[in-house]
């Protein structure tokens, strides 16, 4: 068995900026991180334009990353104030060597998570433990790799992992059913459409894999390359067609039923200054496809609109984005590689607002600065949410990008929030799965 460790997680502590120790402080004076960066200045658009959002649903289920199969689940329903349900333990957290990659997924009753090793779990919706399964193969030892995402249609539970494994669970008992080797890791969620699982293994090869049988259907590479953004983002499908995003910075779209590729093209450029931009191309903000586009963004300041059926690029937009990208009432809203919450004007890419997240706590010698993590945003029960490493979930007007409310979150967020069933469920730092209604 191939073993795909810890260094696969190295530019997701390097890019995303979790929280870990930097080492010896130097003097000197302080300043902030994004003064002076191309595209951080606020914007001289009026900060409040109209916004339209969709009304409110309620879905019971959140079952892959980014709530469906094109990466967006419109609007769902939550309550006016958040107070907390209850949190379960889900095994290991985050730590120097391992890290937490792997959204929560909700159906029937069920909320699935992967930790930081590798150990796959049910927790009910009331907080107890269903089951738990290892998916450490024999020939290795837990422990010696990280990374993986989780996808659920009810029935089973398809987990990829950093041993470059993909594995189908019964939902009830969490028995493996079969397994497929990938040859690389498989950090990124599987996405679920019409009976096949599309999966980016970090190898820069796509994967059309049968759900019942786990038979390999057809496969689609991408110009090799060696950085990886840890826990990187996954393919999205529509309408029969499937976009995978590459290391490389490179989408290609193909057809879902023959793996035939339609176009290919590319997420281009950097922000000047940052020099983790050099091994920021990886495509970190999940491919979402809306209204006949394809937004997408990379980890180093770029995010880009394209059209579904030619790949052409519509516009850029001097913003990376290294989470989900939702877009609602015309807009796109998302947190950027430098740290801050942003509202886009969907057709054209100009910036409406953007407010700072934390990004770093200055520490005296001889601890080290902590960097954080923002996660999300999610936008449910008419506002973003935006959980961070720093120990805080922040909650945001979409208009205007205003501080709404802002609550303790024990552990700091670890992963992108979901919401099903009225409740938001989110995974810590300490290994916790946190639930809020």
């Amino acid at each position: 068995m191939r073993r795909f460790g810890p260094a696969l997680i190295g530019a997701a502590v390097l890019l995303a900026g979790c929280s870990a120790p930097e080492g010896e402080r130097l003097p000197g004076e302080r300043l902030d991180i994004r003064a002076g960066m191309p595209g951080a200045e606020t914007p001289s658009a009026n900060l409040a334009a109209a916004l339209a959002l969709p009304a409110q649903r309620s879905n019971a289920a959140w079952t892959q990353r980014a709530g469906g199969p094109d990466h967006q689940i419109p609007h769902p329903a939550l309550g006016a104030s958040l107070a907390p349900l209850f949190t379960a333990p889900i095994g290991a957290g985050d730590s120097r060597r391992f890290r937490i990659t792997a959204d929560p997924v909700v159906a029937g009753g069920r909320i699935f998570t992967l930790d930081s090793q590798g150990l796959a779990v049910a927790t009910s919706t009331a907080g107890a433990r269903l089951w738990a399964t290892d998916l450490t193969p024999a020939s290795d030892s837990r422990g010696e790799t990280s990374g993986g995402g989780v996808a659920t249609d009810g029935a089973r539970v398809y987990v990829t992992t950093g041993y470059g494994e993909l594995s189908a669970l019964d939902a009830a008992t969490g028995q493996v059913i079969w397994t497929q080797e990938l040859g690389a890791a498989g950090s990124a969620a599987p996405t679920i459409d019409n009976g096949m699982l599309y999966i980016v293994g970090r190898d820069s090869r796509g994967w059309a894999i049968e759900a019942v049988t786990g038979r390999v259907a057809w496969t689609l590479d991408s110009v090799p390359y060696g950085a990886n953004f840890g826990g990187g983002s996954g393919a999205a499908v529509s309408g029969g067609t499937v976009v995978f995003p590459y290391p490389s910075g490179q989408v290609i779209a193909a057809a879902t039923g023959f793996g035939l590729e339609r176009w290919a093209a590319s997420v281009a450029g950097d922000r000047p200054g940052r020099a983790a931009a050099v091994a920021a191309t990886d495509i970190s903000g999940d491919p979402v496809i809306d209204g006949g586009r394809v937004y997408a963004g990379n980890a180093s300041g770029r995010l880009a609109a394209l059209d579904l059926e030619t790949g052409l690029t519509l516009w850029t937009a001097t913003d990376g984005a290294v989470g989900p990208i939702i877009p609602a009432g015309g807009s796109l809203f998302f947190v950027s590689d430098i740290g801050q919450l942003v509202r886009l004007d969907a057709a054209s890419g100009r910036p409406l607002w953007r407010v700072d997240l934390p990004v770093l706590k200055e520490r005296r010698w001889p601890l080290g600065d902590l960097r954080f993590a923002n996660y999300g945003p999610v936008l449910a029960g008419g506002r973003l949410i935006v959980p961070s490493s720093d120990g805080t979930l922040r909650q945001f007007d979409p208009v205007s990008g205003a501080l709404l409310a802002e609550m303790p979150l024990p552990g700091g967020a670890a992963s992108n929030p979901v919401v099903a069933g009225g409740v938001l469920y989110l995974m810590t730092g300490d290994g916790q799965l946190a639930a809020f209604r």
